[in-house]
């Protein structure tokens, strides 16, 4: 009787009673089932705004480099090839894939806070290196390489830590996470094309380095952790290469990623360069994709939670190959940062392995910036120093389009000729 007493006072709220912040709390603090997720709520949602803020500042960075491109195009710091100036972005977003498929069993042992400031670190760093250099392989070092290992650090937990808040409702949310990116590729151009004939290259990039460490501190106080996986995740897993429709949607999002960062790097600089726009003017063809790229990331990933994440890529990314403006690219592209991680999720039956499975995803795509940025200015300058856009812009078409075509194969592999059903 008095162990039932005892049971009693504990669930009426006396001394032995834990309030369920504290359930919460300790669930969080070691591995095992975890209550389902919220859906919802100030702490989920605060998560959300520290992914936000991450995305802001890995992809924001990325996108930006075309302002950047467009730039050390002119020869005031420097002068490469296109090309050349082009693997600069290319080892930077290879970087941020690369490093987060490597840091996902660092993620898993708790150390969030530590990768968050390591990240910051690089970021902030890296600009600030930056901002002293004058030659081409010092760009490289601290662009390239410096900023982009930063991103790494902080681009999967940008996604992780969503993710067990939300299940329903989780397309929403990685989508809202997801215009971060937008944000960041509409305020750092608009900063750096502002401020760079007034204050100099050294302190316009100064200014976003510091940009960079004051919106970045926002996710190192209110990101949390809500449970440590019950296993440290694999960084390979083989089986995956046995998994065809996983595979095919790799490929898929490969193709795609490639012909976005045609975009990306050389839209401002193919205003530049046609003499189209005088002064700064083209260096604003970045921004307004990417204002467009903000809506087109959080629509289709709300669609996606009710028709199925491979039926909202599939229409996407075959217009996105043909409409070649900046506003119309900038929606239908938003998809190829919003999407693939529901992708993958879907794709991957056994969740135990989902950890393992999106870093090799990742990683793999991340190479697209190879053919996407390098590949296209070679396409670009095949002749010396004459430009050959329509190449450049056919490459970039050609890609999303055969992105469209093994995406349809995938949903033919899944569930065949029955167009209503969600997948």
């Amino acid at each position: 009787m008095a162990t039932r007493t005892n049971d009693t006072e504990k669930t009426n709220g006396q001394p032995g009673h834990q309030p369920k912040e504290d359930v919460e709390a300790a669930v969080s603090l070691t591995p095992g089932p975890v209550p389902p997720p919220p859906n919802g709520g100030s702490k989920a949602w605060l998560q959300v705004l520290g992914s936000w803020m991450m995305m802001f500042n890995t992809w924001g960075t990325i996108i930006t480099f075309g302002d950047y491109q467009a730039y050390y195009e002119r020869g005031s710091l420097f002068n490469e090839s296109s090309a050349n100036i082009s693997w600069i972005g290319s080892i930077q977003s290879l970087m941020v894939f690369i490093i987060g498929a490597v840091i996902g069993p660092i993620y898993d042992r708790g150390y969030l806070k530590l990768l968050l400031l390591v990240g910051t670190f690089g970021l902030v760093f890296g600009h600030m290196m930056l901002s002293l250099c004058t030659e081409y392989w010092q760009v490289v070092l601290a662009q390239g390489f410096v900023v982009g290992i930063g991103g790494g650090c902080i681009f999967v937990p940008a996604l992780a830590v969503v993710q067990p808040y939300f299940n329903s409702r989780l397309g929403l949310a990685l989508g809202v996470v997801a215009t971060g990116s937008s944000l960041g590729g509409i305020i750092y151009p608009i900063v750096f094309i502002n401020l760079i004939d007034k204050v100099g290259f050294a302190w316009t990039t100064r200014i976003i380095g510091f940009i960079a460490l004051g919106t970045l501190l926002i996710p190192i106080l209110v990101s949390e952790m809500r449970a440590k996986p019950p296993a440290i995740r694999k960084v390979l897993d083989f089986s995956a290469f046995k998994d065809g429709p996983f595979m095919l949607c790799i490929l898929g999002c490969f193709l795609g990623y490639a012909g976005s960062h045609v975009s990306f790097f050389y839209i401002a600089y193919f205003g530049q360069a046609n003499g189209w726009m005088t002064g700064n003017l083209a260096l604003y063809l970045l921004p307004m994709l990417n204002s467009a790229s903000a809506v087109g990331r959080v629509l289709p990933n709300w669609l996606a939670d009710k028709i199925g994440p491979v039926n909202v890529v599939i229409p996407v990314v075959n217009a996105g190959g043909i409409i070649c403006t900046a506003l119309f690219f900038g929606f239908l592209s938003g998809i190829f940062v919003a999407t693939p991680p529901l992708l993958f999720m879907v794709l991957t039956r056994d969740k135990t392995k989902l950890g393992a499975r999106m870093g090799m995803a990742y990683a793999l795509v991340g190479l697209s910036v190879l053919p996407g940025g390098p590949g296209a200015g070679a396409v670009l300058q095949h002749e010396g120093d004459n430009l050959d856009w329509s190449a450049a812009w056919t490459y970039a078409g050609v890609l999303p389009l055969s992105a469209f075509l093994v995406l349809c194969g995938l949903r033919l592999w899944l569930k065949g000729f029955n167009h209503m059903a969600k997948v």
